[in-house]
């Protein structure tokens, strides 16, 4: 494991496997760090080919600096910025993972030029606003405007701490509010039992953008880990069809 200094201070852990491009970056979701089960496996299965290959933590996470509760979607975007512009050269394919689908799209829209595909795992876009805004009670918004931060019990972790700035900064990364243009392949993975991002979500995901290749794989009883075999099966799957079915 190694550090990246950011422009913003930060100190961001990361592994860099190296080997032929384009680069897989993996992108992990909120709370969640580099040491995951998907992570690890896609890295064995990169390194087995001899395929770049790129996880981090981004700041607040894992082994990085900072708290998660100080950090926002923009935080994490500059992080992502950061470490690719810094660590890979070329061509990528970011593999998001929930909130790492976000900061996926995110980064495709900084980064145009730079995305040969692009693989997602539930997928979690402006949850910030559809999701947690939207699913205040009066009671809550209150609490956001008053204290700063109210907590949500989650099915995979301890309660999440919502930041009013969280929700503010979110607003100004909306992706599904604007045109999306994703010019390159995309495949998108979705369990059926997911009870963190649901179904409707990868729905509309899929009709808002503007791709020329872009599907949808709906994973019956699949939860939000999609961690099983089958389903990194999956993802090794759609990883070699948007990198032009080799390895």
């Amino acid at each position: 494991m190694r550090h990246l200094a950011t422009a913003q201070g930060r100190r961001l852990a990361y592994h860099l496997s190296p080997g032929t491009g384009p680069c897989l970056v993996f992108l992990g979701g909120l709370k969640s760090d580099m040491e995951g089960t998907k992570a690890l496996h896609l890295e064995a299965w990169a390194q087995a080919r001899g395929r770049a290959f790129l996880r981090f933590d981004y700041s607040g996470h894992g082994q990085s600096s900072g708290l998660y509760e100080e950090g926002c979607i923009g935080d994490w975007h500059e992080d992502t910025l950061a470490v690719v512009d810094a660590l890979t050269e070329g061509p990528i394919v970011p593999v998001g993972s929930s909130m790492g689908g976000w900061q996926a799209l995110l980064l495709a829209r900084a980064r145009a030029g730079r995305i040969a595909g692009m693989v997602t795992i539930a997928a979690a876009p402006d949850f910030t606003e559809d999701g947690w805004w939207a699913g205040f009670s009066d009671a809550e918004r209150r609490a956001l405007e008053t204290t700063g931060r109210v907590e949500r019990p989650s099915d995979y972790m301890e309660p999440y701490v919502i930041t009013r700035r969280m929700i503010e900064d979110g607003r100004r990364h909306l992706v599904l509010r604007s045109a999306l243009d994703l010019p390159f392949p995309v495949r998108c993975l979705q369990g059926t039992s997911d009870t963190a991002v649901s179904s409707d979500t990868a729905l509309r995901l899929l009709e808002h953008a503007r791709c020329p290749d872009m599907r949808l794989t709906l994973v019956k009883d699949a939860d939000h880990r999609f961690s099983d075999g089958p389903c990194l099966g999956l993802i090794e799957a759609a990883v070699k069809d948007v990198l032009g079915g080799g390895a």
